[in-house]
């Protein structure tokens, strides 16, 4: 016999390990910032003929797509693997963990693209206060209030008698 009740049971099997989290935030992250750095290269980016490049349209959006991919990457790897580790310290699942997470990713990333620390207080404050506002809206947060709910109806129907 299971000693764990359905809600228990689906809750575990859904849940990765904090690895994968942080790789699968990773890989979010890059994938969204290849996509945006393509948009940022089509939209501003005003060709003009180089000699020494064959393709030099074609190679500084590649620049662009993988410079935005490679910072996306490290701010969802760093916001979820941090956010992973807080959660594991304080054994609890709440807005402050993404909101750790959020500072510390926009602190080091973006304060080291921007080299000051003015910019990296203010990258960090902005994520922190992002991922509480999400996290408090209702977006991530899980509340247990021990009621399943099916997408069908569980209740036997009553046979007319008539």
């Amino acid at each position: 016999m299971d000693s764990l009740d359905p809600s228990e049971r689906r809750y575990l099997e859904d849940e990765d390990s904090p690895t994968m989290k942080t790789i699968k935030g990773a890989t979010n992250g890059f994938v969204t910032g290849t996509i945006f750095g393509t948009i940022v290269a089509t939209w501003y980016d005003v060709p003009r003929v180089e000699r020494s490049v064959a393709l030099p349209g074609l190679i500084r959006t590649l620049k662009m797509m993988g410079n935005y991919g490679i910072t996306f990457a490290a701010i969802g790897g760093v916001y979820i693997g941090v956010e992973q580790i807080v959660q594991n310290y304080r054994m609890k699942r709440d807005f402050i963990n993404g909101a750790v997470g959020g500072f510390v990713a926009g602190s080091t990333i973006l304060g080291y693209t921007g080299k000051s620390i003015s910019t990296a207080i203010s990258a960090g404050a902005a994520l922190a206060v992002t991922s509480s506002l999400i996290d408090a809206g209702g977006q991530t947060t899980r509340i247990d209030n021990g009621k399943e709910y099916y997408p069908y109806t569980t209740k036997k129907r009553s046979t007319a008698d008539s």
